[in-house]
């Protein structure tokens, strides 16, 4: 079945042709499917597509076809079910994060749409709304019959602008043109809040926002939206990450209002690890929305004072709505159309995964500053240091979405103390994005290592970098 899903990638020219002619012909029909009724018609014409979209695309029925729009690849092979591009934690060899014996089938799409379209990169597939589940396994092509349109929502209209009295530090920081500083830290395994906040107090006036992550790498923690509550009543600026993977867009929709209700102003929108590499392998994994969906939604709650369902509020949350990128992993090429599909979608600031290949990234910027995205949203991006070579290796072989040199690694290896010289080449790195155009700003990570994230943030000079870019 995969080799028939490659050939169709290969062949997305034509069967795009097949498929304009069929939406051509196909409303000609619609008076025969009125004559047989909605029932009859759909149990003629379901064996019929489930067969042939089987057996071209592995196809999964799931009622909403876009086929047309993801270069002939059917984005349900994603075994996270992301309908809007793939997710930062693609393997080297271009296979799925979740199931590496495969091909990412967006990686797939990407190269169907590159065949379809050269100009694919002007053109990024369409915003595609989560799926709708009342209609799995229902006919496609009765609703192509019927004419209806394409199945993709209207991007957000224009630059939302918040008052300047009610924005966030973050977002002031962001539009103040001044380097920006994050910092990521975990919520521990415990009921007692002091643990959490003895984490943070070492950023206090280092940094503009501290990331809240949730459940990183599929590991279960104090939840995100309760760590980001205590964070913000005790004076910090958390960042609210929130993960599709755990909750459905009901759970989502209702942690976004209490975490507004309780002061958190800033949210990051994440698709989410895979659960089988964390410590509960044998937990379900949801995805029912991906972080595209979900900027779009979280976008609606605050621009339009709405639910998803289109039930209005009666506040609206005011958010600094961000996401997150990977320009180091494949489609290396072709990753500037899923960030500037985020930042249709809704992001107004971009953190990105680990930065330990300043050549790769600098290339992605370029494209990025060709394509004036810096300049509809604020890119920071991620670096961070393990406490040796050994630790960085294991990282870039079990991290799906992590990349790191060899060059570097050698670096760190051949050092006599490898913790300072690992920390060494964080600063440089710090440094040398400072430099960039289009960068906002650095996200500093690194697990349970909060006292020498500190220490990178003050020996880095950021505050100075910070002065020269006001002046």
């Amino acid at each position: 079945m995969q080799t028939l899903r490659y050939w169709s990638v290969r062949h997305a020219r034509g069967l795009r042709r097949v498929y304009d002619f069929f939406s051509w012909l196909a409303p000609m029909l619609a008076p025969v499917v009125r004559s047989l009724g909605p029932v009859a018609a759909e149990k003629l014409l379901h064996p019929l597509e489930q067969s042939a979209k089987q057996l071209l695309f592995d196809c999964r029925m799931c009622g909403q076809c876009v086929l047309s729009a993801t270069g002939m690849a059917c984005p349900m092979n994603c075994a996270k079910e992301m309908r809007n591009g793939p997710c930062g934690g693609v393997r080297a060899n271009g296979h799925c994060e979740v199931k590496a014996e495969i091909r990412c089938a967006w990686v797939e799409a990407t190269e169907g749409t590159k065949r379809v379209a050269s100009d694919h990169l002007a053109h990024p597939t369409p915003l595609l709304p989560a799926i709708d589940q009342r209609k799995r396994g229902s006919s496609s092509w009765i609703q192509v019959i019927a004419g209806r349109p394409d199945p993709s929502f209207q991007p957000p209209v224009g630059e939302r602008i918040t008052p300047q009295s009610q924005q966030s530090t973050l977002e002031q920081a962001c539009r103040s043109g001044r380097f920006v500083v994050t910092v990521e830290v975990a919520p521990p395994d415990s009921a007692d809040p002091e643990i959490l906040l003895a984490r943070a107090r070492p950023f206090k006036g280092l940094v503009d926002a501290i990331n809240i992550t949730d459940g990183a790498g599929g590991n279960c923690h104090m939840s995100s939206v309760a760590a980001s509550a205590i964070l913000s009543a005790h004076g910090f600026a958390p960042v609210y990450q929130i993960a599709c993977r755990d909750r459905n867009r009901i759970a989502i929709q209702g942690d976004i209002l209490g975490a507004a209700a309780l002061g958190v102003q800033n949210i990051l929108c994440l698709t989410g690890d895979d659960v089988s590499q964390g410590d509960h392998p044998q937990a379900k994994p949801v995805f029912d929305l991906d972080a595209v969906s979900l900027l779009h939604i979280a976008r609606g709650m605050c621009d339009r004072g709405e639910y998803a369902s289109g039930r209005k509020l009666l506040t609206a949350p005011d958010l600094f709505i961000g996401a997150s990128a990977n320009p180091f992993v494949p489609p290396f090429g072709d990753r500037i159309a899923n960030l500037e599909k985020k930042i249709v979608a809704g992001a107004r600031f971009i953190q990105t995964q680990f930065c330990f290949d300043l050549a790769l990234l600098e290339e992605f910027m370029k494209l990025v500053r060709q394509r004036e995205l810096h300049q509809r949203a604020h890119i920071i991006v991620g670096v961070g240091t393990l406490s040796s070579a050994k630790a960085l290796k294991w990282m870039a072989d079990h991290v799906p979405g992590v990349h790191i040199p060899p060059a570097l690694l050698a670096r760190i290896a051949a050092a006599t103390d490898q913790k300072a010289q690992a920390k060494q080449i964080c600063i440089e790195t710090i440094r040398a994005l400072a430099n960039i155009e289009g960068i906002a700003g650095v996200h500093v990570m690194g697990h349970k290592n909060e006292d020498v994230l500190a220490e990178i943030i003050a020996e880095s000079d950021l505050r100075r970098h910070a002065r020269l870019r006001c002046s």
